[in-house]
């Protein structure tokens, strides 16, 4: 039969059984020879192999030398399946997965080149699917630079030389369907790359679905059907994620917010239920979680990503992450994802060296190394992998039906010098440290994620003075709806931290983020990078005796929560963990039950509700026509006073701090207008486990001016306390 095969097809089947072949679809399935249909195909477990149509067999004879190929006619265009036979007698019928066309059509090879699919994940990934009128899965993966791509799994006894798949023309995708595979199925890509080495066994960068740690294989999950019941929720969310709305943000990590039987982590199913209901009734508007994109590491907390589309398995499969979504938008809350962008690990079954060059990430580690991490920096310049970025952000929003993404570490992505030394960095093309292909990427995320998902944010965790990070691509910004206020964090934490004593020498920490307050739409965050690495918790970082730490943390809050921009907590912190955060365990649920701790949670849940109910304190977050200093100068008392504003109508609110430990029975403090002022929080109050000293629900503004205001008011000042008046 040698004989009657071309010397051309004879040297491509040789390297099918050699696994170099890297066109298989050439020689493998059916194929016409004049007016004949002949059948070619490779099982290395056959001694003999038959086309089956009807229900009639048609022999496909074993072609010597070449192990495992076997080939015949079989008459007719109908489609046929085939019957393999081993040495034992064991037998098998498969579908031939050479004998389908491609899934891919013309207009998503056209957006692949070009790398502009929004949609990148419908066309690259596993996708559980009928083809031609057989069930069964794709696969799709970008690999332009390797000699051959293979999936394997189990289901081919992981051997790369039996599905191995087609080219895309010039795209550098190869993709292949594969009958009667489906959810639940375990695959990788075996990759011979750029210089015919045989790469280590990778995960699929668009799988949406993975193995259970340390194992990492991508598993075929089907994302399609879900019954989502949010519509009023998503029809809604625009004005809950406005700069005029009340956005208080739960920040969690979902690892270790509850332990279950056995010390598991919490299922996405349980924290639809607990979670969802804790974090209403705390008053919260949002819940952040830290990230869930797929990574192998327990220790980065979700900060080096591998799976950029597969929920961590961790706590379920995709659809039960839905039912947590869900259910927070059925409670009325946001779902705010961290999303990282600006490094990934380089764990060998990842991103780097996926085709045996730096196809990902920069080849030169000057630009692609970050030394701080251990990880490796993307590409931002090659547009595929631009575009699978902005896909990413696209496919959390709209699949998952997510309201925001908090971008992570957003100043190792603008300079070129991050945390490098001279010459440890390469300039951009007019010699400067920005990163003019980052903030592109950056730019374009925020333009198409708003453009097409209305009604979400993106918040950047920025900690540099880069201009116009929460302003419009259009006037020259990078398009966030917000950016953490690292300043006043530090700035705050730093004061706040001090013995009352040495206090008047700082006075103007808390004073300085007016200065820039308005500069940019600010959250303030109090995250989880305040309470890890030998930092202490929030409690332990307080002064004084046990009495006095819980006192400066409740006054803390309350000016937190009085000061313009949106607010952020982490988990434990609402009820003063007492000890560090640790990811290993569950944040310290005992603790929450004790006096002092269930005082703490008693005020922030009430902080929450006043901000939500009083226009004043939060419709002006970010425009400075909401703030004005009634006292910012008195360092000799620790004493701070100001008006929060909103619309025209709404009642004024006066916010009032004590920030030493010495009552101040009758201090006289300037306010717009007299007449009656309910003191609407105290932070003193019993409830919160304070000595329960002030103003007996009001105090009263005489026509006398002071401070620049036209009225003022004798006023009780508790030790280390904040007061909320508000214009009766």
């Amino acid at each position: 039969m040698s004989q009657e095969i071309d010397p051309k097809t004879l040297d491509l089947l040789q390297r099918v059984t050699d696994a170099r072949c890297d066109d298989p679809f050439a020689v493998l399935g059916p194929h016409k020879v004049g007016r004949n249909r002949f059948v070619t195909t490779f099982d290395p477990g056959a001694v003999r192999m038959d086309a089956l149509i009807d229900g009639k067999a048609h022999s496909l004879e074993p072609l010597e030398p070449l192990p495992g190929i076997f080939r015949g006619k079989v008459p007719g265009d109908k489609p046929y399946s085939l019957r393999g036979s081993s040495a034992d007698g064991t037998t098998w019928q498969v579908e031939d997965a050479y004998r389908f066309g491609p899934v891919l059509g013309q207009i998503d090879e056209y957006l692949l080149g070009e790398g502009t699919h929004r949609s990148l994940w419908k066309c690259l990934g596993a996708h559980v699917r009928e083809h031609e009128g057989v069930q069964g899965t794709s696969f799709a993966v970008w690999a332009p630079n390797a000699r051959r791509v293979s999936v394997v799994g189990d289901f081919n006894l992981w051997d790369g030389r039996r599905h191995v798949m087609r080219r895309r023309g010039s795209t550098g995708v190869w993709e292949i369907f594969i009958p009667a595979l489906g959810e639940g199925t375990v695959y990788k890509y075996e990759i011979v790359g750029a210089h015919g080495v045989m790469m280590p066994l990778k995960a699929d960068p668009v799988g949406f679905g993975s193995q259970h740690p340390p194992a990492n294989a991508s598993v075929v999950r089907d994302i399609g059907g879900y019954g989502w019941s949010d519509t009023g929720w998503m029809g809604t969310r625009a004005q809950a994620n406005s700069r005029e709305a009340p956005i208080s943000v739960y920040e969690v990590h979902l690892g270790s917010w509850r332990r279950k039987e056995g010390g598991r982590p919490i299922s996405y199913v349980e924290a639809a239920d607990e979670l969802v209901a804790y974090v209403s009734d705390m008053g919260f508007t949002h819940i952040e979680f830290m990230p869930l994109s797929e990574y192998p590491f327990d220790g980065s907390w979700g900060y080096q990503p591998v799976g950029m589309f597969a929920p961590t398995v961790r706590h379920g499969p995709p659809h039960e992450f839905r039912d947590l979504v869900n259910a927070a938008h059925n409670a009325g809350l946001g779902v705010i994802l961290d999303w990282v962008p600006g490094h990934f690990p380089s764990d060998e079954h990842g991103l780097g060296q996926f085709d045996g060059t730096a196809l990902y990430e920069h080849g030169d580690p000057r630009e692609g190394f970050h030394q701080d991490w251990n990880t490796l920096i993307y590409n931002y310049g090659r547009r595929e992998v631009a575009n699978y970025l902005t896909a990413n952000a696209l496919y959390w929003l709209d699949e998952y039906h997510v309201d925001g993404l908090r971008v992570d570490a957003v100043a190792s992505m603008l300079y070129r010098d991050y945390s490098r030394k001279d010459g440890e960095w390469v300039p951009n093309k007019d010699g400067g440290r920005e990163n003019y292909e980052a903030i592109s990427m950056l730019q374009q995320m925020n333009t198409i994620t708003y453009g097409e998902c209305p009604g979400i944010m993106t918040i950047a965790e920025e900690s540099t003075s880069f201009p116009k990070v929460s302003r419009p691509v259009f006037d020259g910004g990078l398009g966030f709806g917000f950016k953490w206020n690292m300043g006043w964090m530090n700035d705050t934490l730093n004061y706040i931290s001090k013995d009352p004593i040495y206090r008047k020498h700082h006075h103007h920490q808390m004073t300085f983020g007016l200065h820039y307050a308005f500069s940019e739409n600010f959250v303030l965050p109090i995250s989880h990078d305040e309470v890890v690495h030998g930092k202490g918790s929030m409690l332990q970082r307080m002064p004084g005796n046990e009495w006095e730490k819980f006192a400066n943390l409740r006054a803390y809050y309350g000016f937190m929560w009085g000061h313009p921009g949106k607010k952020l907590l982490f988990m434990g912190l609402e009820f003063a963990q007492p000890e560090e955060w640790n990811h290993d365990i569950q944040i310290d649920w005992d603790a929450a039950a004790r006096p002092a701790h269930k005082g703490i949670q008693n005020l922030v849940r009430d902080l929450n509700r006043l901000y939500a109910s009083v226009p004043a304190l939060h419709v002006k977050d970010v425009d400075p026509e909401g703030f004005q200093w009634i006292e910012a100068n008195d360092a000799e008392a620790s004493v701070y006073a100001w008006i929060r504003r909103g619309h025209p109508g709404d009642p004024e609110v006066a916010v009032i701090c004590n920030l030493t430990p010495a009552e101040h029975p009758a201090y006289r403090i300037g306010l717009p207008s007299e007449g009656t002022w309910r003191e609407a929080l105290n932070t003193d109050a019993g409830l919160y486990g304070g000595g329960d000293r002030g103003n007996m629900g009001a105090v009263t503004a005489e026509a006398v001016p002071s401070h620049g205001q036209a009225a003022s008011a004798t006023v009780v000042l508790p030790p280390l306390s904040t007061l909320f008046l508000i214009r009766d």
